[in-house]
């Protein structure tokens, strides 16, 4: 079956030139993976922290699951950006590819909403200092779970995107008298495991930096574990200082390990990923110039923030570099992903193509809301740092 046959190729004009939709959906989608690897990987490292660790590891997994319900809502609002982009200018395979899935594509929000549930009753928990009910660590457990599974249908729809090849079978698998029952899963993909892996390294690097953000700008000389808590309240600060000195040690060798078992992940994901499942043709055109600086980029750029946790010592501007460079891992895995889509689908459809009818009104304006809604993020990120610390278990 032509896959053609799924599609309309008599497309509309795009109403933003394509590289303002390519960078904001690349952008979009690089913001909203810090959050969406806090809460993908980073909120089962807490939970098991919180209930298996040491003091210090219960202090910061403590920390974490209270700040979760804030990562989720930025990262659910940060998505909008890229999903925006990617109606925006690949309507035409979006919307075929989620329609072969429907039934699971909708399922992300009936997902959704009892895993923010559950993220709020162990932060509560947390909040409160008692010690948590078996209900609401089942609750915190079941989040963490219903995250990783709204990570795998969004790697489903966003592989099956850019396979057009596969849709025939799918359809013809999942459809009574011509009608799609949507009821379709990627799952014989080739390259959605290791993609869905690769994804779970790069958030344990995230979370492994978010420590180091935590302990060195967030946390605070009054939030520091209980020991140090009770030592400041007797009034030996010697004692306090000698606490807190022990939780910064600790967070920068537990955060080296972390990240150190990311890297080696995200590097066993890739290489199965690139050398597994990439067709031929795919592997060509990103091993040549001037796409194979990209590759190599995408490959090696995980290893810099490794590095400067290595080398730059316990100290705290060393942290903005390490934080900027993580950022930059994942915008450029976004860049590396996003010209794998636009290779994957060019035989079918050509994004570059389309016919452009370019409304600068709505532009602007998304532009200006866009920039406030980060400064509106800042200015609350900074709101929270100011905040009491809350009690600890």
């Amino acid at each position: 079956m032509d896959p053609n046959m799924f599609f309309d190729q008599t497309a509309a004009a795009v109403p933003a030139p394509i590289w303002f939709v390519q960078f904001f959906k690349v952008l979009g989608f690089t913001l909203h993976a810090v959050p969406m690897n806090l809460w993908y990987a980073g909120l089962l490292v807490a939970l098991f922290l919180h209930v298996r660790g040491n003091e210090n590891a219960r202090h910061f997994g403590g920390r974490i699951m209270r700040q979760m319900p804030i990562i989720v809502a930025l990262g659910v609002n940060l998505g909008i950006v890229p999903l925006l982009f990617v109606q925006t200018a690949y309507y035409q395979v979006f919307y075929p590819a989620t329609i072969l899935m429907a039934w699971t594509w909708l399922a992300i929000i009936a997902l959704l909403i009892p895993a923010y549930y559950g993220v709020y009753l162990y932060a509560w928990g947390c909040k409160n200092g008692e010690k948590l009910p078996w209900w609401k660590t089942a609750a915190g457990w079941c989040a963490a779970g219903l995250f990783i599974t709204i990570g795998f249908i969004f790697a489903n729809g966003m592989s099956l995107m850019g396979h057009v090849g596969h849709w025939g079978e799918l359809w013809s698998d999942n459809s009574v008298g011509g009608a799609a029952l949507g009821t379709a899963l990627n799952i014989g993909d080739a390259t959605l495991w290791p993609r869905w892996l690769l994804m779970f390294g790069l958030a344990l690097q995230t979370t492994a930096v978010w420590l180091l953000v935590d302990v060195e700008w967030l946390d605070g000389k009054a939030a520091v574990p209980a020991t140090a808590k009770q030592a400041l309240g007797d009034g030996d600060s010697a004692d306090a200082k000698q606490a807190s000195d022990d939780y910064r040690r600790w967070a920068w060798g537990f955060a080296k390990k972390l990240h150190t078992f990311g890297l080696v992940w995200f590097a066993a994901a890739g290489s199965w990923y690139v050398f597994g499942t990439w067709s031929a043709g795919l592997r060509e055109s990103m091993f040549q110039w001037p796409m194979l600086t990209i590759t190599a980029a995408t490959a090696l750029a995980p290893g810099l923030p490794w590095l400067l946790m290595m080398v730059g010592g316990r100290r705290r501007a060393v942290v903005i570099f390490i934080a900027l460079a993580q950022f930059g891992v994942l915008g450029v895995n976004a860049v590396s992903r996003q010209i794998a889509q636009n290779l994957n689908l060019k035989p079918y459809w050509d994004v570059y193509s389309l016919p452009e009818n370019v409304q600068w009104g709505p532009l602007v304006m998304f532009l200006a809301a866009f920039v406030v809604g980060l400064g509106v993020v800042g200015w609350m990120i900074s709101r929270i740092r100011k905040c009491d610390p809350a009690p600890q278990l």
